[in-house]
């Protein structure tokens, strides 16, 4: 097969699922929204299960709605039939994935949900399918062309499937108004936890700050500057308000006759950047870069100038980098 053949063969795949997407956009509707609410409300957990190709998607529905603030598990049919249809309880919802609506696999977890008023949402491109007959709120997917050669492996049908998935898990994200501080908990590990990481998580504070007071004479500073050793004074005035910052460059500007009778305020520079607590650690390095600087003190996240502690470009490369 020619490379030029292939790469078109790719791209057609591509143009398919796209156009499978589009009829897809169209058919979110009432019942889209009446499915979110719903699941807004589950006190249990949300369960969501599919047949073959079906279970994958489901699998991976199940893991986004988990990690996103509901708490969700997958089960297979078949071992439900078996003996796990002892997870799902009152409280739970139910999401089942079925292209055909018809897969022998569901009939017992259908019957199960029913004899214990258990609420189905239902996924089916098949209107008229024992699933969606069954199911207190039907998603049904658009008539679209499976994006195989011979038309019959499930590939438009899963990419619906798993996109419409993507969408009530985000939608659900909103309505409950789930905050990245939310997804850090829920992310402590790997590359994720590490881009969630906020400036209060690894700031210096209390009795490691450099801090003085307005008024300070230099030999206060000098000792503030080399005992925190950041190179580096915060000013506050009488009211813990940060209201300057003094750099080792600072000094070395004002060094003349009179250095040693000046005051902190003489020779600070005012307005320091500041960076609120919750703030991601990647945010602090970015504003560092761009104003050439290598420390930010940080605030309450209400605007407060009270300075909380400090940060050090340093210590975002540890975590970044």
């Amino acid at each position: 097969m020619k490379k030029s053949s292939i790469i078109r063969d790719g791209k057609t795949v591509i143009d398919t699922e796209l156009k499978g997407i589009n009829k897809l956009s169209k058919t979110i509707d009432k019942n889209f929204d009446k499915a979110v609410k719903s699941l807004a409300k589950v006190k249990g957990r949300v369960i969501v299960t599919g047949v073959g190709k079906s279970g994958h998607i489901a699998n991976k529905i199940s893991s986004t709605m988990s990690s996103t603030g509901t708490p969700s598990q997958y089960c297979s049919p078949t071992d439900m039939s078996h003996g796990d249809l002892g997870i799902i309880s009152k409280k739970d919802m139910i999401i089942v994935l079925s292209n055909s609506g018809n897969s022998n696999e569901l009939t017992n977890l259908l019957n199960f949900a029913k004899k214990y008023s258990i609420s189905i949402i239902g996924i089916s491109s098949n209107s008229e399918s024992d699933l969606i007959k069954a199911s207190d709120i039907s998603l049904i997917l658009p008539n679209a062309s499976e994006a195989c050669s011979i038309g019959l492996a499930p590939t438009t049908s899963t990419t619906m499937a798993l996109i419409l998935g993507d969408a009530l898990c985000v939608s659900l994200m909103k309505m409950k108004k789930f905050k990245k501080s939310d997804y850090k908990k829920l992310h402590p590990g790997g590359s994720l936890g590490t881009q969630m990481l906020q400036v209060k998580d690894i700031m210096h504070n209390k009795s490691k700050m450099p801090i003085v007071e307005e008024n300070a004479t230099m030999k206060t500073i000098l000792v503030e500057m080399t005992k925190k050793s950041f190179g580096h004074v915060g000013v506050k005035n009488k009211k813990n308000q940060l209201i300057g910052i003094i750099t080792d460059g600072d000094l070395r500007r004002n060094i003349d006759e009179n250095f040693l009778r000046l005051k902190a305020k003489m020779i600070m520079t005012p307005r320091p950047k500041l960076i609120k607590k919750d703030s991601l650690v990647i945010d602090a390095l970015n504003i560092m870069n761009k104003n050439k600087i290598t420390c930010l003190f940080i605030i309450n996240n209400n605007n407060s100038k009270s300075p909380l502690g400090i940060i050090h470009i340093h210590d975002c490369l540890r975590y970044v980098n």
